[in-house]
């Protein structure tokens, strides 16, 4: 009966979570075929540093606008990354190539825009425009030796600095990228006649226009270039420095080039951009970890469960048998209930939701609906997902706050329901503030932030209160032996066997199976690359769930071996512990592979790889202590107690 009620648990929170993660965002995203001389529509996105880390709309600049500024309906991931995707003035016709094409004309450039273009081209920013659902990319030669030619840079920079020393002394000018030759690469299908784009592709150019007088703006005349020929044929052209009053001219050629490649394919050249032997490397490392773990559990496991249970013939034996087997001298505190167990609880419940919640999103990614395709819906997916994921966490820690014998389950389960995802939402509101003060896009707005509260407060905590309820029904899961009335003395510990030693050495193993991919997760989320190798990524998961159990097995049998019972919070901080260092890595990440400067962005950065952190603590300590749990329940119903 009982497991029956477990599996309708689970079945409902499928039955739950699937349509609604259909509905809100997994629609896929389907091929357009348009004919020749159809309209190709230019979207403009985010302004993007990977200095600064401050992302900021298309418009912050004084960039050319069309009649009417229309906003793109975003996702909630959309939103949470500072996407703000909108119309452009640039559209293209299918199949049919222009060169030099006016956009607008700014006759004088104010103080205010020249110190914006400035300040924008100093922090490297770049410009994201979308075509097609396609990013804009610059297209690069390999220089490192690797069988990939080519590779593809996302955006393209506002502009460039260089050294002048013109009026005899050195100073630093600035460049504004003010004419653009796209190139669309397109498949063509000879039975429809139709095409598909299959590449968005751009080369920036810095030029000072010329043209014959008057100015007309429906047919100007460019001495800088036409519409016959291409410009830029002599390095001498004077380029477009940002000055005040300056008059800035922006243009842009488009070329269609016909491709082989399939519409299926056209975001490979986005996502093959790392090298697949570095992952297979990374998970052979990570084998050989728990090939270890798994040598010293197998051992561990045949001592208890074969010598160890033998008969005592004589007294000899039995004193050899006291001397290796010493976990059976506590088998009367062992299940004694540890101080703050309800604070154990409450984290046994949030790591179960938030394991709950990346499982199923991998399983999501591994069948490609979370394609980069589809934007915004990896964060989306794993916010809904950890919403109705609450149903376990109520679930799990009433399961276990019964089992310690306590009596307040209403009160346990407010804190499952507010604990951790309360740090979580202050950390992340700290943050937003910062970002709201440097007047960025990717502050969330009041419409969102009441979303997120919707999501937490109308669904999760009812959620998490039904799992608690049904929880707290069930019977309490008896212990395998007895507990004594009066506790046990623990004798005297060896130095290597203290807990903050034995802790932080429990840390470095699922560390180590997991930081060579966490390389590539922290360049995609800091240096604005793709990740997509989510096969990889659920090979590495699973050795980090076996890493964490089997590292905290062996430690706590060390432990239990030397008569100290007090195991419960230490099978929880052994395996989470890997979360200092992989916040004490992401500091050395940030010291050697980033150029940010500026405060506030190093704030940004260090908010949110403590919340990543916090995360991961919860998510790794919870898989180590009911790996934990499960070994010390089996090895002591296993034998006869008298």
């Amino acid at each position: 009966m009982a497991r029956a009620m477990d599996w309708a648990l689970v079945a409902l929170v499928a039955l739950i979570s699937l349509p609604l993660l259909h509905a809100f965002y997994l629609p896929g995203v389907a091929p357009l075929d348009f004919n020749r001389g159809d309209d190709l529509p230019v979207k403009v996105n985010k302004l993007t540093s990977t200095k600064t880390q401050l992302p900021y709309i298309y418009y912050d600049l004084p960039y050319c606008k069309p009649e009417k500024i229309l906003n793109s309906a975003e996702n909630l991931g959309e939103v949470l990354k500072g996407d703000r995707i909108e119309n452009s003035p640039y559209v293209f016709q299918m199949r049919e190539s222009k060169l030099c094409n006016l956009v607008c004309k700014i006759d004088k450039l104010s103080a205010e825009d020249a110190s914006k273009f400035k300040e924008k081209i100093d922090d490297d920013y770049r410009v994201n425009m979308i075509l097609d659902n396609l990013p804009v990319a610059i297209k690069r030669e390999r220089r490192d030796g690797s069988p990939n030619l080519y590779f593809y840079e996302r955006g393209f920079p506002v502009g460039s600095k260089i050294k002048s020393s013109e009026s005899g002394r050195e100073e630093e000018k600035f460049l504004l990228y003010n004419h653009l030759a796209f190139e669309v690469l397109y498949h063509h299908d000879s039975e429809t006649a139709t095409s598909r784009v299959v590449g968005f592709q751009v080369t920036t150019y810095s030029v000072h226009h010329e043209y014959e007088s008057p100015w007309d703006p429906s047919k100007p005349r460019f001495s800088t270039c036409n519409q016959n020929s291409k410009i830029y044929v002599s390095n001498s052209m004077p380029p477009q420095v940002v000055e005040e009053g300056q008059e800035v001219i922006f243009t842009y050629d488009v070329i269609f080039t016909e491709s082989e490649t399939k519409w299926a394919s056209r975001w490979d050249v986005y996502l093959n951009m790392s090298d697949d032997q570095i992952h297979w490397f990374s998970i052979i490392n990570s084998l050989m970890i728990v090939l270890f773990l798994s040598g010293m559990v197998a051992m561990i496991t045949m001592r208890t469960l074969y010598r160890d249970i033998s008969k005592y013939n004589d007294l000899e034996t039995q004193e050899e048998a006291q001397e290796e087997t010493g976990w059976k001298l506590v088998h009367g505190d062992v299940f004694r209930p540890p101080t703050h167990a309800g604070l154990l609880c409450v984290y046994a419940g949030s790591g179960v939701q938030f394991f709950a919640m990346t499982l199923v999103t991998m399983v999501f990614a591994l069948l490609g609906f979370l394609s980069p395709s589809n934007r915004g819906g990896l964060m989306t997916a794993m916010l809904l997902l950890w919403v109705f994921m609450g149903l376990l966490a109520g679930y799990t820690s009433a399961r276990l706050y019964k089992m310690f014998k306590g009596t307040e389950w209403k009160k346990i389960t407010l804190k499952t329901a507010f604990t951790f995802p309360g740090v979580v939402f202050s950390l992340f509101f700290m943050l937003n503030a910062l970002i709201w003060g440097e007047k960025s896009s990717g502050a969330v707005p009041f419409g969102t932030m009441f979303a997120l509260f919707f999501l937490w407060f109308g669904i999760s905590v009812p959620l998490v209160f039904v799992g608690s309820y049904l929880g707290f029904k069930k019977p309490a899961i008896e212990d395998p032996v007895r507990t004594n009335k009066i506790p046990r003395q623990i004798p005297e510990q060896a130095w290597y066997m203290q807990p903050a030693f034995s802790v932080l050495i429990g840390g470095i193993l699922p560390f180590g199976a997991v930081f060579i991919e966490l390389f590539f997760i922290l360049t995609s989320l800091w240096l604005n690359q793709f990740y997509y190798i989510f096969g990889f990524l659920f090979i590495v998961f699973l050795i980090l769930i076996v890493t964490c159990a089997e590292i905290t097995i062996v430690l706590c049998y060390f432990q239990l071996c030397s008569e100290d019972y007090h195991w419960w919070w230490r099978a929880y901080l052994t395996s989470g512990s890997s979360a200092l260092y992989l916040f004490l890595y992401a500091a050395f990440y940030y010291f050697t592979k980033l150029e940010i400067t500026k405060l506030v962005s190093g704030m940004l950065y260090f908010g949110y790889m403590l919340i990543i952190s916090y995360s991961f603590f919860v998510l790794t300590g919870t898989i180590g202590f009911y790996a934990c749990f499960w070994f010390v329940r089996k090895i002591y119903a296993s034998v006869k107690i008298d």
